[in-house]
């Protein structure tokens, strides 16, 4: 197993690619902690890896609250005694975000408290537990508007892809240096749950630890999903959970490595 003993936190576990994520952590051996917003659909994150034999518990997150950060971290080493992985997946993009000529200003805070803030909440509270133990994984979904935009406005998801994917780049700065590796990938909408979403979500060293820079993102499930008028054909976010599995390997290299990928 790949993952055999490892740690992972996996927000924005309890559907899409969050929770396809948590179940391939599990089938690898890692012991996950589903953070999520939504009780209910975290619940059943859980209960799908203990079906099939995994190890899994449930916290209930809103990534944009620093208590709620700081807790699903506290949560996963009273469990288990570590955090080795944390996979910043949650994320929201709400039906009103448009244009920035006609999105609320609350709309975008919003999309930037959730896609922004909770990475960087998230990484503020992971990363310093895996400073503590000398090695660690932090994977940023992004998104391939990060990179692009998109011909279907959406102003607020994209710029808070685009400042997650420099977030990351600017982590591996102080926590890694001139030996940083870059990965790639390309992503796009997903079906999630959350804090006013309830369908649209889409190497050097510093103390020892060192940590890698790459870009890994992803889709919901292989069929098309509407978004306006427009349509577009998604892989299976399989896909972007084994890239992730990865990336939270990459650490095992070396010695006390830490990976940084978005």
């Amino acid at each position: 197993m790949r993952l055999d003993g490892k740690v992972a936190i996996i927000t924005g576990a309890g559907s899409g690619m969050g929770r396809v994520a948590a179940q391939l952590f599990a089938a690898e051996g890692a012991r996950v902690v589903v953070a999520e917003y939504d009780e209910p659909a975290g619940n059943e994150t859980v209960a799908s890896v203990a079906e099939a034999g995994g190890d899994a518990t449930f916290v209930r997150a809103d990534v944009s609250s620093e208590g709620d950060a700081k807790g699903m971290v506290d949560h996963a080493v009273a469990r288990y005694g570590r955090v080795d992985v944390l996979y910043n997946n949650a994320g929201i993009m709400p039906e009103p975000d448009h244009s920035v000529i006609d999105t609320d200003v609350a709309v975008w805070d919003q999309v930037m408290a959730v896609n922004l803030r909770g990475v960087f909440l998230g990484c503020k509270y992971a990363i310093p537990q895996m400073l503590q133990q000398g090695s660690g994984s932090v994977i940023n979904i992004s998104s391939f508007v990060a990179l692009l935009g998109c011909s279907v406005p959406q102003d607020a998801y994209t710029a808070s892809k685009g400042a997650v994917l420099s977030l990351t780049r600017s982590l591996a700065v102080p926590f890694g240096g001139a030996g940083a590796q870059g990965g790639g990938g390309s992503g796009g909408a997903q079906r999630g749950t959350g804090p006013g979403s309830a369908e649209w979500g889409p190497q050097g060293r510093r103390g020892g630890v060192g940590m890698t820079l790459g870009s890994t993102v992803g889709l919901w499930d292989g069929s098309a999903c509407s978004i306006g008028r427009k349509r577009i054909s998604l892989v299976r976010c399989a896909a972007a959970a084994k890239s992730a599995v990865g990336f939270a390997e990459i650490e095992n290299f070396g010695k006390k490595k830490c990976s940084i990928a978005a």
